[in-house]
């Protein structure tokens, strides 16, 4: 798993560019899975099916975009202007190393004015992406044969491994989840199962959740577990987070159906999965929120990582974690039974 979340995490596509990464998740989700299509907003969508006649679906997503830039223009002197693309703090932007995908990748830096250079005004508020540009080192002339307008820029970030068991990683929001989700769809090749499954890496999250929308209306599942991230213990926030190694953290509230929720925290019981309890008294900020109004309504989940530094260029979280949310969607998949029906009911 360790491999596997690092092979992700160094993949790139921000949202509406996930199709730099999506080949790539298809190759992965076709060793294992009966079928794999990608639908016309770039979801990545993986069948394993019963052969069970009007047989339960149920839907196991994470999300595959990540925050990031785009360009917005070229200046005489080669300096690139940029956009955000999803919640990005502009405040850890100066500095930062990034990559520009044009017709060939080409890295840079983020430059701001040195802080010699400011007035005590500008010293005192945070800068804005217009204050900035990236310097990529080419000229105006070579850089316009590379790149233009609308080109994605990643954070480049790269894998690194901490102290017990701890990875330090770009896109881990929610590229965690979509390891979650490929390993779950390569540990079920020898379950007899009760359900089709239908394993989703979803686009366009970061932007406003689209790509699980879409994906529920196309796939019309009877259950949906979501797989994101939860803000994690920090120097700086404590309240609403959860320690990096608490295991699963499982959704309750009115995102969430209350009858799944209980047999997730009855299987984390049997089989000594750790977890805890998020309580989401509305809005989730998750696909989570889209997948359950989609259609006629689906019976959903919420499951998540502990991450430290969301949306930073490095973000950090505990592989017992990830692998906590693994062993209990397996552990659903594989006790799921025609008897499991009357879970909808609650």
């Amino acid at each position: 798993m360790k491999e596997l979340v690092k092979k992700l995490s160094d993949l790139r596509g921000i949202s509406g560019f996930e199709y730099r990464l999506s080949d790539e998740i298809i190759r992965m989700m076709k060793l294992y899975a009966d079928n794999v299509y990608r639908d016309s907003l770039g979801n990545v969508i993986a069948e394993k099916k019963s052969g069970l006649e009007n047989s339960t679906k149920i839907m196991i997503e994470g999300h595959i975009d990540e925050i990031g830039l785009m360009v917005s223009g070229i200046d005489e002197n080669g300096f690139v202007s940029f956009v955000n693309v999803g919640g990005i703090d502009d405040r850890i932007l100066p500095s930062c190393e990034v990559i520009l995908h044009g017709k060939s990748d080409i890295p840079g830096v983020i430059g701001a004015k040195p802080p010699h250079l400011q007035t005590k005004d500008e010293s005192k508020k945070p800068m804005k992406p217009e204050d900035m540009a990236i310097d990529t080192g080419y000229s105006a002339e070579e850089l316009k044969k590379i790149i233009r307008i609308g080109t994605p820029v990643t954070l480049s970030q790269s894998c690194g491994e901490l102290m017990n068991g701890n990875i330090s990683l770009k896109a881990l929001d929610d590229r965690a989840g979509t390891t979650v989700v490929i390993d779950v769809l390569r540990r079920v090749q020898n379950l007899d199962l009760n359900a089709d499954i239908y394993f989703v890496a979803t686009v366009q999250e970061e932007v406003g959740l689209r790509g699980a929308k879409t994906a529920a209306n196309i796939i019309k599942p009877d259950i949906a577990i979501s797989v994101d991230v939860c803000h994690a213990v920090t120097p700086d926030n404590s309240e609403d987070a959860y320690l990096c190694g608490s295991g699963c953290i499982i959704s309750s509230g009115p995102n969430v159906h209350n009858g799944i929720k209980k047999r997730l925290i009855k299987l984390c019981e049997r089989f000594n999965i750790p977890f805890e309890i998020d309580t989401d008294g509305g809005y989730t900020g998750t696909n989570a929120w889209e997948i359950q109004v989609s259609g006629s309504g689906v019976a959903t989940a919420l499951l998540s990582i502990p991450v430290k530094y969301m949306h930073n260029p490095v973000e950090m979280m505990q592989l017992s974690d990830i692998e906590a949310v693994r062993n209990l969607i397996y552990r659903f998949i594989e006790n799921y039974d025609i008897d499991s029906e009357d879970l909808l009911c609650c």
